[in-house]
């Protein structure tokens, strides 16, 4: 008798999928196959992840240079989208040295490993993760990773902080702003915070010596000057940073338009003083994630969340975070919540 072979199906995992650039609307919950680490990779069961402007950058392809990498035209080559996650080790490749099964991990992908974390499962390198903080659940780590790196070298790396130095954050809430307001005490500066009215408490709460309501005043017009600004939001021109510059200070371009990008590049060149511009393009270091879980545990600094949403409501999480633009981590829950 006959009998036809049949190809065995591969599992099945949820995620979240991108089929083109739009709105929130294009977002789609599939069925996608479940993903097999490399010899050299681990497989990671994803409890939580957090929408980062990194996603909605590539849901919206804006600035538009998004489509002009390799397959990237008409929809984001990786149509998974998503950065940071944390969740438990299920698997190992035979070459990896740092993590066993049922290791509770966190970490963010970059976008060059063509990889996303709203999906149930996802595969990555060991160098993109570590052990998670014992005193964090799941959904306060995987709030952590990209915005307190970016905050971490912004301050670190490019603004070369020092202890007592007048340090201005402007863009105070958010991810990156939360972070650099405790990262930047924890360094030893006198932190001024940048923010709307509604977020004045939250920044205090977090540590900042003094807040400035950017909707009352202008800090480029009140005559102090600053060791080292971090702008996360950068709606003012440069020349108006400069003026409340140190003459021996740093400004660093954390955020922020393409055509601010270009002009403080531009600007760098002609300076005539010791005034430092940078520009930070966030580079992946596990000893800077290290790093971060070290001040975590102890809760030199905290994450903050402003809510959470299952999987299948990815959609209406975007909105959210696309029309609001929370002050806390919007966090997407991938497992049953707890939030």
């Amino acid at each position: 008798m006959f009998i036809r072979k049949t190809k065995k199906k591969g599992v099945k995992l949820k995620a979240i999928i991108c089929p083109r650039y739009g709105s929130p609307d294009v977002l789609q919950l599939r069925e996608v196959e479940k993903p097999v680490p490399q010899e050299d990779e681990v497989l990671i069961k994803i409890q939580a992840a957090s929408i980062n402007s990194r996603d909605l950058h590539f849901l919206r392809a804006k600035p538009f240079f998004v489509r002009l990498a390799p397959g990237s035209l008409f929809h984001p080559k990786n149509p998974i989208l998503g950065a940071d996650f944390a969740g438990w080790i299920e698997a190992v490749g035979h070459k990896v040295r740092l993590f066993a099964p049922g290791d509770e991990v966190f970490g963010y992908l970059p976008s060059t490993t063509g990889r996303g974390t709203f999906a149930e499962y996802v595969c990555a390198s060991e160098r993109f993760l570590t052990l998670k903080p014992v005193t964090l659940s799941f959904e306060q780590a995987a709030a952590v990773p990209l915005t307190a790196m970016t905050a971490l070298q912004g301050l670190r790396d490019k603004g070369n902080i020092q202890p007592g130095q007048k340090v201005l954050i402007n863009g105070a809430s958010g991810g990156v702003g939360t972070f650099a307001v405790q990262i930047a005490k924890v360094f030893g500066a006198e932190v001024t915070a940048v923010c709307s009215t509604r977020n004045l408490e939250m920044a205090r709460s977090l540590g900042a010596d003094h807040v400035i309501d950017y909707k009352k005043e202008d800090f480029t017009k009140k005559g102090q000057q600053y060791d080292l600004i971090l702008a996360v939001n950068g709606n003012h021109p440069i020349k108006d940073y400069l003026r409340v510059l140190k003459p021996n200070g740093s400004y660093v371009v954390a955020g922020g338009s393409i055509r601010q990008l270009i002009q403080a590049e531009s600007t760098n060149k002609h300076i005539s003083n010791q005034q430092k511009i940078r520009i930070l393009s966030l580079e992946q270091h596990r000893n800077d994630l290290l790093f971060i879980k070290e001040l975590l545990e102890p809760g030199a600094i905290k994450p903050v969340i402003d809510d959470c949403y299952p999987l299948k409501d990815t959609p209406e999480a975007f909105r959210y975070f696309e029309k609001e633009h929370p002050k806390e981590k919007v966090v997407i829950d991938v497992w049953p919540p707890n939030c």
